[in-house]
């Protein structure tokens, strides 16, 4: 993995959890709040997933075990 793949999925990651609250606006304002929790939830988890996926893989990169290269 590169330096701008790495920017790339950090900032899908962070989209994703931005459109989870927009999600559960809209949602909520339609059809109710438990609603809103189930369908926002997906793309929390995902967004939240990848950003611990990222900081593993930073804190990897920064100890030597799994490089992220400056191509």
């Amino acid at each position: 993995m590169n330096r701008d793949d790495f920017v790339a999925l950090a900032l899908v990651a962070i989209g994703l959890v931005i459109l989870s609250f927009f999600v559960r606006g809209f949602t909520q304002l339609l059809v109710g709040q438990g609603t809103a929790q189930l369908a926002q939830a997906p793309l929390v988890l995902a967004g939240f997933g990848l950003l611990v996926y990222l900081f593993v893989r930073a804190t990897l990169s920064k100890l030597g075990v799994w490089e992220i290269h400056a191509e």
